[in-house]
C-alpha cells in the first residue's frame, strides 16, 4: 500500500514489497537479543496479553518490531505508528504489516500531517495499554481523543523527554492513567542511553561527515546519561571533550571526569562539533550562530529537533545549499558557513541504525516485564508516573548477564544477615 493509503485499511506503509528486506533485518536483530528471546518464550507460553490491545508509538526499527512480535505472540493485539517522521525504517514496517500481521502506520520521512495522522489510526485501536517514546500517543489521548482514553488502564515510556512531561501531566492532576518509566530503570541508562546513544551518535557524525575526531573540539551539550556517553566515545577518538550545562551537579561531575566545562556561549566560540542531547528546546540559538567558527558542525542527539533553533539560523543566514548528503550548509551574511547534520533531527538514527541491537536487547525487555506489571497491578497503580520496579530492573540484568555467560557471586546468610540488623556493628 502507498503512503497514501486510508488507514482503514489497518496500515499504512510505504511498499509491501520491501518486506523481503525488512524481514530479514528484524531476524539479523533478533540474533543479538537473546534477553528479549527468552521474554518471548514465556509469553508464549504464559499469553499474559490474550484479549488486550496494545498501541506503540515507537522509532521502527529491527529491534521495535522484535518487541512489537514478542507482545503479539504473548497474545495481545498490536499497532504500531513512529515515534518520529524520519526514523522508520521502511522495510521493516512492511515486513510487520505483510508476514506478522501487526497493524503498522509509519512511512519514513513523512510529513507532520502524516505523522500525526498514524498517532489517530493507533489510538483507533482503542487501546487498554500504551508503549510511547516521547509522550506524544499519551499527550493525543489526552487531548484530542480522551474518546478512546476510557479504555486504557496503563501505560509505559522510554525517554527522558516523555517522563518529563508525564511529570507534569501529573503534576497537574491531567494524567488519567499510571505509567511505568521505562527510562529510569538502571539498564535502561547504562545500555540504552550510555552505551547505545554513545555509539550511535558518534558512528551517524562520522557516516555524515566523514570527519576525523581526533584533535577536535567536540561540544556537548547536557551531561546526562546519554551526554556522559557521547563524550566519552568521543574522547575515546581523539576528540578534545567539552561539556556544558545548567546542572551544577552534573557540571562537576562532567568535569571530575577530565572533561572542560563551560556555557555554550563560551564554548561556541572555539567548538567544531557541536552535540546537543538535553530534551530542551533553543540550546543552541541566535547568540551562539554569531560567535561559530567557519566549518562548525551542528547535530542533535536529543529526543527532539527543537535542539538547535533552526528558524533563527535560517533568518541569520543568506543562503542554504546541500553540502553532502545529510549535511546542510547554511552560509552567514559575514561568509562564515555553518554546517547542521540531518536538519537538527536524531542524528544517531537518522545518519545511523540507531543503537545496535544488543542495547535494545535490554531495554525492550524492560518494555515487556513493564507491560506485563502494569497488567498484573494496574488497579492498585496511582494515576501518575511509576518507577521500574527494581526486582524487574535487576532480573533484566541476571539475564543480560546470562546470555553473555556471566556468573556473580550471591550473598551468604551471614551477609545477608549483617546487611539487615543494624545490632552488629564494626
Amino acid at each position: 500500500m502507498s503512503a497514501n493509503a486510508e488507514a482503514s485499511a489497518g496500515y499504512d506503509v510505504k511498499d509491501l514489497a520491501l518486506a523481503d528486506a525488512g524481514r530479514s533485518s528484524i531476524d539479523w536483530a533478533y540474533q543479538s537479543m537473546p534477553v528479549l528471546q527468552s521474554v518471548r518464550k514465556h509469553f508464549i507460553r504464559t499469553q499474559p496479553f490474550a484479549g488486550y490491545r496494545i498501541a506503540a508509538c515507537l522509532h521502527v526499527t529491527p529491534e521495535t518490531a522484535n518487541l512489537m512480535i514478542t507482545l503479539r505472540d504473548g497474545g495481545a493485539s498490536v499497532v504500531l505508528c513512529a515515534s518520529s517522521p524520519f526514523t522508520t525504517d521502511d522495510g521493516v514496517a512492511a515486513c510487520l504489516v505483510r508476514d506478522y500481521g501487526i497493524a503498522t502506520f509509519a512511512v519514513k520521512d513523512e510529513s507532520d500531517e502524516m505523522y500525526h495522522r498514524h498517532i489517530m489510526a493507533a489510538i483507533d485501536l482503542r487501546p487498554h495499554m500504551t508503549i510511547d517514546s516521547g509522550c506524544d500517543l499519551v499527550a493525543t489521548l489526552h487531548s484530542s481523543r480522551q474518546d478512546a482514553i476510557g479504555d486504557v488502564i496503563g501505560g509505559t515510556e522510554e525517554t527522558a523527554t516523555g517522563v518529563t512531561r508525564l511529570q507534569v501531566m501529573a503534576r497537574e492532576g491531567v494524567l488519567q492513567y499510571p505509567v511505568v518509566a521505562v527510562n529510569d530503570a538502571a539498564t535502561k541508562h547504562l545500555f540504552d542511553n550510555q552505551y547505545g546513544t554513545g555509539q550511535s551518535t558518534i558512528e551517524g557524525i562520522l557516516r555524515a561527515t566523514n570527519v576525523l575526531l581526533a584533535g577536535l573540539k567536540v561540544v556537548v551539550a547536557g551531561y546526562g546519561w546519554c551526554g556522559r556517553g557521547i563524550a566519552a566515545r568521543a574522547r575515546g577518538l581523539g576528540a578534545n571533550v567539552i561539556v556544558t550545562e545548567v546542572d551544577p551537579v552534573k557540571a562537576l561531575e562532567a568535569l571530575m571526569d577530565g572533561h572542560r566545562v563551560m556555557s555554550m556561549g563560551e564554548a561556541a566560540a572555539i567548538g567544531d562539533i557541536f552535540i546537543t542531547a538535553t530534551g530542551n528546546r533553543s540550546v543552541i540559538n541566535r547568540e551562539h550562530f554569531d560567535k561559530f567558527k567557519d566549518g562548525a558542525i551542528l547535530c542533535n542527539a536529543g529526543h527532539s529537533n527543537v535542539e538547535i533553533d533552526l528558524g533563527a539560523l535560517q533568518r541569520a543566514a543568506s543562503s542554504r545549499k546541500e553540502a553532502r548528503p545529510s549535511v546542510d550548509e547554511y552560509a552567514m551574511r559575514d561568509g562564515r558557513r555553518l554546517y547542521v547534520v540531518d536538519g537538527g533531527r536524531l542524528v544517531n538514527v537518522a545518519s545511523a541504525e540507531g543503537h545496535p541491537a544488543a542495547v535494545m536487547d535490554v531495554t525492550f525487555a524492560n518494555q515487556a516485564f513493564a507491560v506485563e506489571y502494569i497488567l498484573k497491578h494496574h488497579r492498585s497503580l496511582e494515576k501518575r508516573v511509576h518507577p521500574m520496579p527494581p526486582e524487574l530492573d535487576r532480573q533484566v540484568a541476571r539475564m543480560k548477564l546470562e546470555s553473555m555467560g556471566v556468573k556473580i557471586d550471591k550473598l551468604s546468610l551471614e551477609q545477608e544477615k549483617y546487611l539487615s540488623s543494624w545490632a552488629e556493628g564494626a
